[in-house]
């Protein structure tokens, strides 16, 4: 049984003026959570209503900001369970409040607790996302410390993309199977992807039901991608909107445990391949995949930054 979200009470909203649910998976997310919900307050002239899909923190931020704010409540997943199972945990918790109008039924937002929104950006993402009923996910600009762009709209990679951005991208970054996987050429103008960074994503309600939400044997890493490529595949479009802009704070935490995190993301890599090659003819590119990341694997994590093993 799904646990009941606590706090705000939004029963009395019309659909006009419902807020916008905000869903963020939290675990022990310290001073980032009070900055992603300072920034929220100029991110968008409507109302929003931010979950903490807790994983287990054990530092008590989401608790106390879930008691400091009206608009934030604070949601137990019971456990551990991964990035992709909360979210699909907090939606299914939130379903009802939809059907009766005490949230907005059209989208809700999923964004990292490291995030902090730039001014309108939740406004720009609605924008982009209302001009086109194809649309079934908008991502924004992710920029770094320095200002640059994340390359966060990319390309589903495929087999032959797969294995040469994992065998090459850290002896060679600039290799042409990685430029492909990245598709970071064009970071200024909108336009559809094969998938978009789940570090911050508005997503239409119906798409999401369409296909059933997150796959949640994805404990961590390329759930976004897999959602992204079925997405596209069940025939809705991943638009990235750079009029949007956020900063987002990565790697801080896979950077602490990457004996952890580069296993995972590698993992989490085969199962994405492998499900889209299933055929037994298609065996021996499974294998060369499999090698390939064990490669990559254990040179990463004989790296002393951190940050490179994981930032993909």
């Amino acid at each position: 049984m799904i646990p009941a979200i606590v706090n705000a009470d939004f029963s009395n909203s019309t659909a006009s003026d419902a807020p916008l649910a905000v869903i963020t998976v939290t675990y022990s997310p310290g001073e980032h959570l009070s900055h992603l919900i300072a920034s929220l307050d100029a991110a968008s002239t409507g109302e929003v209503l931010l979950v903490c899909a807790d994983n287990g923190s054990t530092d008590g931020a989401p608790q106390r900001a879930a008691a400091e704010h009206g608009n934030v409540e604070f949601f137990s997943t019971g456990g551990n369970i991964g990035y992709g199972a909360a979210i699909n945990a907090a939606v299914a918790a939130l379903a009802q409040r939809r059907r009766t109008g005490a949230i907005r039924g059209d989208y809700f937002l999923i964004v990292n607790p490291d995030v902090e929104f730039g001014p309108g950006s939740v406004d720009e993402l609605l924008r982009c996302i209302d001009a086109d009923l194809r649309v079934g996910a908008a991502g924004p600009r992710i920029e770094e410390a320095d200002g640059s762009a994340y390359p966060s709209a990319r390309e589903v990679p495929g087999l032959a993309t797969g294995i040469g951005h994992a065998v090459l991208y850290d002896v060679w970054p600039g290799n042409p199977f990685s430029r492909a996987y990245q598709a970071n050429a064009n970071m200024h103008a909108q336009r559809t992807a094969g998938w978009l960074s789940g570090a911050c994503l508005l997503v239409r309600w119906d798409a999401f039901d369409a296909i059933g939400g997150f796959d949640e044997r994805y404990f961590m890493y390329l759930e976004d991608i897999d959602f992204g490529d079925r997405l596209s595949r069940a025939g809705w479009d991943n638009l990235y909107c750079p009029s949007s802009v956020i900063l987002h704070d990565q790697g801080h935490v896979a950077g602490k445990f990457r004996k952890v995190t580069v296993p995972a993301h590698h993992g989490s890599a085969y199962r994405f391949q492998r499900d889209r090659h299933p055929h037994a003819w298609q065996a021996p590119l499974r294998w060369a995949l499999w090698l390939g990341l064990k490669v990559r694997g254990a040179f990463q994590l004989g790296l002393r930054s951190p940050r490179r093993a994981v930032k993909t």
